[in-house]
């Protein structure tokens, strides 16, 4: 049974899910404020944390700043706030997807199971894929973790996800319709700008720790190309 975490000052709402989500094998864990939150997260390794945005004793987005100096694990955002600059800066500090509220069951569901299936890709080692080191990085499947130069690579799930993904298709344009369907699985909406956010935060990540920022382009009206050569380079 996978374990749950999650952080909403909303009793009721945390207790249905809680008795929901069971029926579908999901042990999930109840914090009702950011301060229990952050303990429960230093006590227990959760597979994911459910978010609210809005918590009585501190902003969730703090508390995802802070959640993330210390792990890179699956946080899923529930918000009740619409605007897309919300929505945005969730994603900035590392939220690996959001669900606006109110949301149905089911919905939050199919989200779980989704982020929760990238973490259980079929594993492979360094030896099997030579290939990706060939354009400077070794990607590890079965840790999920990523090596350039012999430096490691601080990078979310989705990161690491789009990171290999782009790799392997060195020189091949991915339509933002593949790389959601690959990366998040689920199908791609025009207005949602979370593979976007995504996308320049694993930008920033490698023009902090590597010369290949520049090698993720994007194309108009396409998607996105790794290119084998950056225009830095």
């Amino acid at each position: 049974m996978r374990a749950i975490l999650i952080v909403d000052d909303d009793v009721k709402l945390c207790t249905m899910l809680r008795e929901y989500l069971g029926r579908h094998e999901i042990a999930l864990e109840m914090r009702h404020c950011g301060t229990s939150g952050q303990e429960a997260v230093s006590l227990k390794a959760y597979d994911l944390i459910l978010l609210d945005v809005m918590l009585p004793d501190m902003d969730g987005f703090e508390l995802l700043q802070r959640l993330r100096q210390k792990s890179q694990g699956f946080v899923l955002l529930l918000t009740a706030r619409g605007e897309a600059a919300d929505r945005i800066r969730g994603l900035r500090l590392g939220a690996d997807d959001y669900l606006p509220k109110p949301f149905d069951p089911e919905e939050l569901v199919a989200r779980i199971k989704a982020i929760l299936r990238r973490s259980s890709f079929p594993s492979g080692s360094m030896s099997e894929i030579g290939g990706r080191r060939q354009t400077g990085f070794a990607i590890d499947m079965v840790s999920r973790t990523a090596v350039f130069a012999g430096k490691p690579l601080d990078l979310t799930d989705v990161e690491f996800s789009l990171l290999d993904l782009f790799i392997q298709s060195t020189g091949t344009v991915l339509t933002r319709e593949e790389l959601v369907s690959r990366v998040f699985n689920r199908f791609f909406h025009p207005l949602d700008r979370s593979l976007d956010m995504h996308i320049c935060r694993l930008r920033k990540k490698l023009s902090a720790t590597t010369p290949c920022a520049g090698r993720i382009k994007a194309i108009r009206s396409s998607g996105y190309l790794f290119s084998p050569v950056s225009s830095s380079e």
